[in-house]
C-alpha cells in the first residue's frame, strides 16, 4: 500500500496569517498530487486554540493562527479531500498520533511507501518526515519538493538537505 500525506495544507499556511507566495504556488501541484494518487490520503491539520499565545509555540512565534473552528484552520478548498480520507488533528509540529496510525496501519496492511507534500517543508514537514522514519524505519519515505513551501525558500532547501542527510527519499 502506498500512502500520502498531506501536511498542513490549511489557509493560515497558504494566503492568511502566515501565508506566502511560495504556499500559494504549490497548492494546484498539491491538488494534481491528490487527485492522481492511488492509495491512501492521510492529511494533517495544524489545530491551535484561543490560549495559543500562552503555549510555547506561542511565545516564540506570536502569531495567532491555526483555531480549531477558524476559516484559516481549515483544509484549502482547493485540494480534493474525499470521504475517504484520514484526518488527523496535532497541536505541535509533529504528529505522535500520525506515527502510531501508520504504525497500526502497517500491521494491518504493508505499506510500501509514504509520500510527503506540503506546508512547511523547515517545519512541519521535517518533523513529521523524522517522526515517521522513527515509527517505520523500513518503510521509504519520499518527499515531494514541488508539492512544498517552506517560511523562506532557503528554509525550504536547508530542511530538503537534512531529509536526505536522515534517508529520506527527495524528489
Amino acid at each position: 500500500m502506498k500512502v500520502l500525506i498531506v501536511v498542513d495544507m490549511q489557509n493560515d499556511f497558504i494566503d492568511q496569517a502566515l501565508g506566502t507566495k511560495e504556499a500559494v504556488g504549490i497548492v494546484e501541484n498539491v491538488a494534481e498530487k491528490i487527485r492522481n494518487f492511488d492509495g491512501k490520503v492521510i492529511f494533517t491539520r495544524d489545530t491551535h486554540h484561543d490560549d495559543y499565545m500562552d503555549t510555547q509555540e506561542g511565545k516564540n512565534l506570536p502569531v495567532l493562527h491555526c483555531v480549531k473552528g477558524s476559516e484559516g484552520w481549515q483544509i484549502s478548498s482547493a485540494l480534493p479531500v474525499n470521504a475517504d480520507a484520514t484526518i488527523i488533528d496535532k497541536p505541535t509540529f509533529g504528529s505522535k498520533e500520525l506515527g502510531v496510525y501508520l504504525e497500526e496501519l502497517s500491521k494491518k496492511e504493508s505499506i510500501d511507501e509514504i509520500e510527503m507534500v506540503g506546508l512547511c517543508t523547515d517545519i512541519c514537514v521535517i518533523s513529521n518526515a523524522l517522526l515517521i522514519k522513527a515509527f517505520l524505519p523500513e518503510v521509504k519515505i519520499t518527499v515531494d519538493s514541488k508539492c512544498c513551501a517552506g517560511v523562506t525558500p532557503e528554509s525550504h532547501n536547508t530542511a530538503l538537505s537534512a531529509m536526505k542527510a536522515c534517508q529520506i527519499n527527495v524528489i
